[in-house]
């Protein structure tokens, strides 16, 4: 999701550029203003121009049914609405006000996710099944019922937009919390009482390590059970950071499970008391660095590159092997070792390098390993 002020359709278009390019298959804006609205299309006009057509999806709370009746252009230029049952109404506006959005999304034939977040719930729906409980011989504990208030507003918000007329599968539903044990009990539950699409995310997960390992350690178990369908990393972003942080962890995520692919991974060792120099971690980061810069490129001219495996490796004990076992590696000497670097191609050693520009002259032949074996199977498919 930008951060942008999105009335600032340039600087809103070239971030949204940046995720995109970055790996994020879509990229959700911020829609609170009539002015936001206006500005819509021509972020939208913008990202065309540059040949970006990652789908945009509108955040809409409070006055989302306004917004979208009112700018039936921001309405046709968004691919999908957000909507927060929580933020649509109180009392007999609710339904009135959630309606609308539905009706808009119907008219344009564009899908909804109706996102649930216990920051922002519905707290009429809360109170009602805080007094049901009341009632029962062995009552819940609260965190029982904030997670029953959690599923009851996502399903039956779902069940009213398809008695409306919107089709099942143009619903998605997400019921986010900040707690890596609540996401995990609340998405379980939800998987077992519906069939909608699932979008996981564990909201306000905090900044640098604790965001990224929380939101890891959340997705990778509901996605390794089978739970969800689409991801969003929620970080708050480290002075100086890049937005794109959180597209980089989401694919990380993916990949590591092996569900995707999006860029050629790069085994590296640790390093340990053999390993006192710097080179391969120098080199690990660099080839790293390349290949992740290289992909916008490379996804359209190398078509399958993404599941290329590169090993740079810095001592005898495990170098070789791992280098075996990647496509492409490189075993740099440790502490002691001859100041030799064999490099391994398809699993063969094919050559040795020695000397100070062991880093280029490995990063040359990883660029025409690439070209060699991609190309030519693009060459091939074309033929």
């Amino acid at each position: 999701m930008t951060n942008t002020d999105t009335v600032d359709a340039i600087g809103t278009a070239i971030q949204v550029k940046e995720l995109a390019v970055a790996g994020s298959e879509m990229v959700r804006i911020t829609v609170n203003t009539p002015e936001a609205a206006e500005a819509v299309p021509y972020v939208r006009e913008q990202l065309d121009r540059m040949g970006i057509d990652v789908p945009l999806i509108g955040d809409f709370h409070y006055n989302g049914h306004r917004l979208l009746t009112d700018y039936p252009a921001c309405a046709e230029a968004l691919s999908k609405y957000r909507i927060n049952p929580g933020n649509v109404g109180k009392g007999n506006k609710h339904d009135r006000q959630f309606g609308q959005m539905i009706d808009v999304a119907m008219r344009w034939n564009k899908p909804v996710r109706i996102g649930v977040n216990w920051g922002s719930l519905d707290q009429e729906l809360l109170a009602s099944l805080m007094d049901d409980n009341s009632k029962r011989a062995t009552p819940w504990d609260a965190k029982q019922v904030m997670y029953e208030a959690l599923i009851t507003s996502a399903i039956d918000s779902a069940q009213r937009a398809e008695e409306m007329g919107m089709q099942r599968n143009q619903i998605i539903l997400s019921c986010k919390v900040s707690g890596v044990q609540d996401l995990l009990s609340v998405y379980r539950e939800l998987a077992k009482r519906s069939d909608y699409a699932l979008h996981l995310g564990l909201t306000e997960a905090g900044m640098g390590t604790k965001g990224t390992v929380a939101s890891a350690t959340a997705l990778s178990i509901l996605l390794q059970e089978g739970i969800g369908d689409t991801i969003r990393v929620s970080l708050t972003p480290q002075p100086g950071e890049a937005r794109t942080q959180e597209v980089v962890v989401a694919s990380e995520i993916l990949q590591a499970l092996g569900l995707r692919n999006f860029v050629p991974s790069v085994t590296a060792c640790p390093g340990c008391g053999r390993t006192t120099s710097t080179t391969f971690q120098e080199l690990a980061k660099q080839i790293d660095d390349f290949l992740r810069a290289q992909m916008p490129v490379w996804r359209e001219q190398y078509p399958g590159v993404e599941g290329l495996k590169v090993a740079v490796m810095g001592c005898i004990v495990n170098g070789p092997g791992e280098s075996k076992h990647a496509d492409i590696g490189i075993s740099l000497p440790g502490s002691g070792e001859a100041p030799v670097a064999p490099v391994f191609i398809d699993g063969e050693k094919r050559l040795t390098l020695r000397g100070e520009n062991i880093a280029q002259e490995f990063q040359v032949i990883v660029e025409n390993y690439i070209e060699k074996r991609f190309g030519t199977q693009t060459a091939a498919e074309v033929a």
